[in-house]
């Protein structure tokens, strides 16, 4: 049995705060007895004024949340997914959306960045262009040896991409991480049923770590962190508050279930689609 944590944050535009809290998430996952730490996306500057925002961007060897982070990590003795942060591309261009797996010693086991960019127009008024601001991933990243097993990595709009999922769980990953910022509407509609479905239909966990709440730039995020295993059954949800939970995830429960439902090994290259 493995014990993890899940921090629902309420991150705000100050990373030195932003950081704090990380650091407080950290110290109370180890003292619950947690193996794992899991943030949501945009853990260290959640913030819409681009102007703003700008001020406070780092580079990855340069930001002061991931350096903090991996502190917390080294003094605890803990892995932690830190689910994501907005950094300056090295290269120049576009921002990054990335997340990394960091290890107990402190360091940097593995990093990912967001594979689907989030534009839309909402009914609320609200407008995104994720694809304005940040440069999209170009791999899947599946790391191995975690408490939680071969761990597959994705960030909030991947989840509507079951094609990821699927590709995760035949490179053998055991959970997937879907840190993420929901907006409240998209939230209640569709947040609970994609991740059970996820979890589902790969025969793996989901571990679903978010944002929670009304933010200093204005916005309100929907939170219900959670854990679903491989059958879909939920092992802890948190509800719209910023705070910590905990879960225990049972590794032989994976095989229990692909035995049931071997959907894994059934599935086949989808042939061209005739037109008739």
């Amino acid at each position: 049995m493995t014990r993890i944590a899940l921090l629902q944050a309420q991150t705000g535009i100050d990373p030195v705060r932003n950081a704090d809290g990380l650091r407080q998430a950290a110290a109370r996952a180890r003292a619950g007895g947690a193996a794992m730490l899991f943030t949501p996306e945009m853990s260290g500057l959640l913030d819409r004024d681009r102007s703003r925002a700008a001020a406070r961007l780092r580079t990855q060897g340069e930001d002061p949340v991931l350096a903090a982070v991996r502190e917390a990590a080294a003094r605890e003795g803990l892995w932690v997914h830190l689910g994501s942060l907005a950094l300056r591309n090295e290269e120049g261009d576009r921002l990054v959306n990335r997340g990394f797996v960091i290890d107990p010693a402190g360091e940097v086991r593995a990093s990912y960045d967001k594979l689907h960019l989030f534009d839309v127009d909402l009914a609320t008024g609200e407008s995104w262009r994720e694809s304005a601001v940040y440069r999209p991933g170009d791999r899947t990243v599946v790391v191995e040896g975690t408490p939680v097993g071969r761990l597959g990595l994705t960030i909030c709009y991947d989840l509507r991409f079951p094609a990821l999922f699927a590709a995760l769980a035949e490179a053998g990953a055991d959970t997937i991480a879907v840190p993420a910022a929901f907006t409240v509407p998209t939230g209640q509609a569709h947040w609970q049923v994609l991740l059970r479905a996820r979890a589902i239909e790969a025969g793996l966990f989901v571990v679903a770590a978010a944002q929670a709440g009304g933010h200093e730039d204005g916005r309100e995020t929907y939170g219900h962190s959670l854990v679903a295993d491989p059958w879909g059954e939920l092992l802890v949800e948190l509800d719209g508050a910023p705070g910590l939970g905990f879960a225990e995830l049972e590794p032989d429960r994976i095989a229990e279930v692909r035995s049931r439902v071997p959907a894994l090994r059934h599935r086949r290259a989808i042939p061209p689609v005739a037109t008739a």
